[in-house]
Order: structure tokens, then sequence, then C-alpha cells
């Protein structure tokens, strides 16, 4: 799930303080004379849930949800369009550290200008270290509701909310209308994965999860509502299980005393895109998404 979506780039967390000019959501391409030859869809194709696929999300989720701490890389490759046509691919890494129930940091470095985001159990920070500047709010005590409160009140999110949710399975197949097994790689993540494919009416998901470890280590979302079906894509490495994590890795000391700014979104986030968990955030910030 913001300012590209919930695949998309990191921009909300820099929105949020004012930093970022949001460009508009779409940039007018050519048009063109002829039509595209379109397939006829598959009347025989059917909509499933197939255990198989769902067994494999269930094991990554439960492996996520047992961890009492973790650390991990995300990477956000996310397509936007030009005027000549053809998407351009912009990339974001996140560094992220979490402790359940009420702990979590997200380092970005950019591309782009750097932001850092902070949740101690009792209030959650975005900061831009350069620019000095932080926003700073009062937050809910565990790491679901201080998201949803960080989604409403200044629409901020990232692309691996669900990951950390404290029941991944619920948060990732909420609404599930299909899943079925696609077959193993050996070219993601270093290691051997299962990959499955996973809709429901909002977003398709591809998925490559880890044979050995059960682990996510990459997504790749289209959202429906997106009439350019621009791809989103997350790579996920370095893992971490249950690492011991010091107090002051969930604080920032140039937070402190960093200028402040209102905790607040300028904008709202492009049409189409939104977090997973948008059907469960209040009505408010749902509809700014639409």
């Amino acid at each position: 799930m913001n300012a590209r979506g919930v695949y998309a780039r990191a921009g909300f967390v820099l929105a949020v303080l004012g930093l970022v000019a949001i460009t508009g959501a779409y940039a007018q391409a050519p048009k063109t004379t002829a039509k595209a030859a379109r397939k006829p869809a598959d009347s025989t194709f059917k909509l499933v849930l197939e255990p198989r696929a769902t067994d494999l999300l269930k094991a990554m989720s439960g492996k996520l949800a047992a961890a009492k701490s973790m650390t991990f890389t995300a990477t956000v490759g996310y397509e936007y369009p030009s005027k000549l046509g053809p998407p351009i691919q912009y990339t974001t890494r996140y560094d992220v550290a979490m402790q359940r129930p009420d702990k979590l940091r997200v380092l970005s470095p950019g591309d782009g200008p750097a932001s850092e985001f902070y949740y101690d159990g009792k209030s959650m920070t975005a900061l831009a270290p350069v620019e000095n500047l932080a926003a700073v709010a009062d937050a809910p005590p565990t790491i679901d509701a201080a998201l949803a409160a960080a989604f409403k009140d200044a629409a901020i999110f990232f692309p691996f909310m669900d990951l950390v949710a404290s029941d991944p399975y619920k948060a990732l197949t909420d609404g599930a209308i299909l899943a079925f097994y696609i077959g193993q790689s050996s070219s993601v993540g270093g290691t051997k994965t299962d990959m499955v494919a996973w809709a429901n009416d909002e977003v398709f998901l591809q998925i490559w999860i880890g044979i050995d470890d059960k682990l996510p280590r990459r997504l790749r979302a289209t959202f429906r509502a997106d009439p350019l079906r621009l791809r989103h894509e997350l790579d996920l490495s370095n893992w971490q299980l249950d690492p011991a994590l010091p107090p002051d890795t969930f604080a920032s000391a140039k937070a402190q005393s960093a200028g402040r700014i209102a905790f607040a979104a300028p904008a709202p986030p492009p049409r189409g895109v939104k977090p997973l968990t948008a059907s469960k955030v209040p009505a408010k910030a749902k509809s700014a998404t639409n």
C-alpha cells in the first residue's frame, strides 16, 4: 500500500513531512491508432483456492507470526508511466527491524530523499534526516494498530506491512477469490522457492516462498483499478528471525532534536493503489485511495 501504492515507492513517509511534491497519478501515454488484438477469455477457467497454495501461504505466515522479533531488507521496484508510453522503473530499499507486539523501525536510504520511521509502543515518528524535520504522533499499543493509525492520519504505509502483521495469513488472504500453485524456481533470493498466485477483487499477487525456510522472497502485484496494469515488485532478503535487538533500535536521537511538522498527509495517493489491509482501514482513510 501513499504516493505510489502498496508495492510502490516509500514516498509517503516523506510526503507526510511535506518534503516531496506528489506528481500526477499517471502521465498521459501517446495515442495509438491501431487496437491491440485481444485473446478471448478462457470460458473454462474457474476461480479456485487450491489447498496446496493456501497451505504454503499458511506455512509462510506461521513462520513470520511465530517470530518475536525480526530484521530484513525489502527492495521495491515499481513501474511508473513515461510520456513515451512504456513504463520506467524506480527502486527503493527499506531496512526493517521489528519486535512484537509494539516496536518497529523502517530506514529507507533512497533512491530519492532518505526517510526513517520509528514506533516504540507509545509514539510514532517520521523523520527526514537530511532536512532534519520530524513528524511525531501518539500511537496505539500494537504494530497492527499503529500502522493502521499511520495510514489513517498521514497516509503512511509500507509495501511489507502485511508481513509484519500479528496474523500475516489473515492480512494477506482477506477476500481471496483465487489461489493456485505455479511451480518451483531456483532463480529468486539465492534459494529454491515455491511460486504461488493469489488474488482478490483488487489485486493479483505472485509470491515466491522459500522451500526450506518458508520465508517470502519475492512478491509481485498488479492492481485491478490501475488502468495501465503497472507492476510492483518486492524482493525480501537478509532475513534474521528472533535476533536480540537493543532498546535504542526503535528510537532516534536525531528525531528528538529535529524541527517539528504536522503528522499529516499533504495529498491523497493515486487512484487504484492501496494496502492489502485497506478493507480494514477506517472509511475516511479508505476513501482517499479510490
